[in-house]
């Protein structure tokens, strides 16, 4: 039986495998953005003035389409808006970005790359610390969510906290690639602490996933909610860059290879990537696209390999593998209940239409007033 996307074609390829490419290239193009982030850093660029240019570009690309796309799904804004829009960013681009840079600075793209793989786990923790999702350690469901987030938990302390022997590295030859990742000549590099700016780099971007639901449900457009976001990022990240970055040398470029990361962390990264990702979550799903996340840990472990000359230790191996494990229960158990919620609805369904002609003339005496809709507890959130 084919689906009603077989029949949407482009080159004559059906939608469903249209879905498996992009989101394969959008995984490549995420896994070049830990490299060229490293190698941005590696030639020196501020962590600060860094993330104001790449969002800079990212709100240029963005604002057009979220005026013309959203010109009638789009609420009036308001001071109680723009007050949330300011928070939003404040946890989902500068202390999200603020925290990679410094976290990568500190560690490896591979090990950015594999604890970005916790973030469902804690965006669940988050929620059900907040009511907003329901554990019920009664179903396999629930059972299974819980131990993906324990073993998410358990495989970023053991990145953070164990490093452990090499299992493999770069060849001698492969010198100036350790240099490069070294980065800057006489700068302390600390793991542990690299680890732990990158806990708090996904604890900011599941804490931003959590928050912008509740946005979403009273203005919901995306596209103009992302933009007056990156809007509000850039604004804090220039306050704080004019504070904490004293070089007026640090905002020029100093060779085409400094440009070239920016532009491709705001055109790739930013841009093209969160337009294909939007296609894909609405097309395949949330899930079909987390999945496809621990893809980008590989992609990325080969390509800083290759070009880096990145070394892999046991402990960032083990913790891996223990968040990618955790990944797929959370996503497994994700999946289970909504189809569990879904059986139960078509099995309600039938019975309340089955009763409905027998008690309309005694409920029409008693709609005296309209109805309060399930919606209206959104309204509390």
């Amino acid at each position: 039986m084919a689906d009603s996307g077989e029949g949407r074609r482009v080159c004559g390829m059906p939608e469903k495998a249209q879905l498996h490419v992009a989101m394969l290239a959008l995984q490549f193009g995420y896994a070049g953005f830990h490299v060229v982030s490293r190698l941005a850093l590696n030639m020196g660029i501020s962590k600060l003035v860094f993330p104001v240019y790449r969002n800079i570009i990212a709100l240029c690309l963005l604002v057009p389409f979220a005026y013309f796309l959203e010109k009638k799904d789009r609420p009036r804004l308001t001071l109680n808006f723009v007050v949330q829009f300011f928070f939003l960013a404040l946890c989902g681009i500068t202390a999200n970005q603020g925290f990679y840079l410094l976290g990568l600075d500190n560690t490896s793209p591979t090990f950015a790359s594999a604890i970005q793989n916790s973030v469902p786990a804690i965006t669940f923790a988050m929620a059900a610390a907040l009511r907003i999702e329901k554990v019920r350690l009664d179903r396999r469901d629930g059972v299974a969510k819980v131990l993906g987030t324990l073993a998410c938990v358990a495989g970023a302390s053991v990145i953070t906290l164990y490093k452990g022997p090499t299992i493999f590295g770069p060849s001698s030859s492969s010198g100036d690639k350790q240099l490069m990742l070294a980065g800057p000549v006489g700068e302390m590099k600390n793991w542990t602490l690299g680890c732990v700016y990158l806990i708090g780099h996904c604890l900011s971007w599941s804490g931003w996933l959590v928050l912008q639901a509740p946005v979403l449900k009273k203005y919901p457009a995306r596209l103009s909610v992302t933009s007056y976001t990156c809007f509000f990022g850039v604004i804090q990240f220039i306050i704080i860059a004019a504070f904490m970055e004293r070089d007026p040398d640090a905002w020029k470029f100093h060779s085409g290879s400094e440009l070239f990361t920016i532009l491709y962390a705001g055109f790739i990264a930013s841009g093209v990537a969160f337009a294909v990702q939007i296609w894909c979550i609405d097309r395949g799903g949330p899930v079909f696209v987390a999945v496809y996340q621990p893809v980008q840990t590989l992609v990325v472990a080969i390509m800083a390999s290759l070009t880096l000359g990145e070394k892999f230790y046991l402990g960032g191996i083990i913790g891996a593998v223990l968040i990618i494990i955790g990944l797929y229960l959370v996503l497994w158990g994700k999946s289970e209940e909504r189809a569990r919620i879904a059986r139960d609805a078509a099995v309600v369904m039938p019975s309340a239409a089955a009763e409905a002609p027998a008690t309309t003339a005694a409920r029409s005496k008693q709609l005296t007033q309209p109805l309060l809709l399930p919606t209206s507890t959104e309204n509390n959130v």
